[in-house]
């Protein structure tokens, strides 16, 4: 009889371990609140480029936009060992938005010669990315905790 709750205490100490490694893995990989930041200006830079009408201005934009994601992923991977990729709800909603945006902007920035546009539209998709990113990671962190 003693032997069976020594096991029993044995097994609870080791699941409340697991417990608290997981919450810890979890607390982990959550982005720190700079690079929600950073990736929303990012994007910002790269689509408010497009007002000025230039290749000049646009093509090192891009490079900029290019190289800074790769240093988010970079410090992401560096920081936490993981990577991970989403679809689903929050690939949706992001598409979703970006072609309620930016193709009203573009239109009234190609066609109209509004080119004002864009840089609006690339205020309010950088605040989207960086929301979605905060919101997304953190029920990321959750489902980690709940064990999913």
């Amino acid at each position: 009889m003693e032997s069976h709750e020594l096991d029993r205490a044995a097994a609870a100490a080791q699941l409340d371990t697991l417990r608290a490694d997981r919450a810890a893995l979890a607390d982990g990989v959550l982005q720190p609140w700079w690079y929600d930041v950073a990736l929303g200006l990012l994007l910002f830079g790269f689509l408010s480029s497009y007002a000025l009408d230039s290749l000049w201005v646009t093509f090192p934009a891009l490079v900029l936009f290019g190289a800074g994601l790769g240093a988010l992923v970079s410090a992401y991977r560096r920081r936490t060992g993981v990577w991970v990729t989403t679809g689903g709800p929050a690939l949706a909603v992001w598409g979703a938005m970006v072609l309620l945006v930016l193709v009203p902007a573009l239109v009234l920035s190609e066609v109209f010669g509004e080119r004002w546009a864009m840089v609006v539209a690339g205020a309010v998709l950088g605040v989207a990315v960086a929301v979605l990113s905060r919101v997304w990671g953190r029920r990321w962190v959750a489902g980690l905790r709940r064990g999913l």
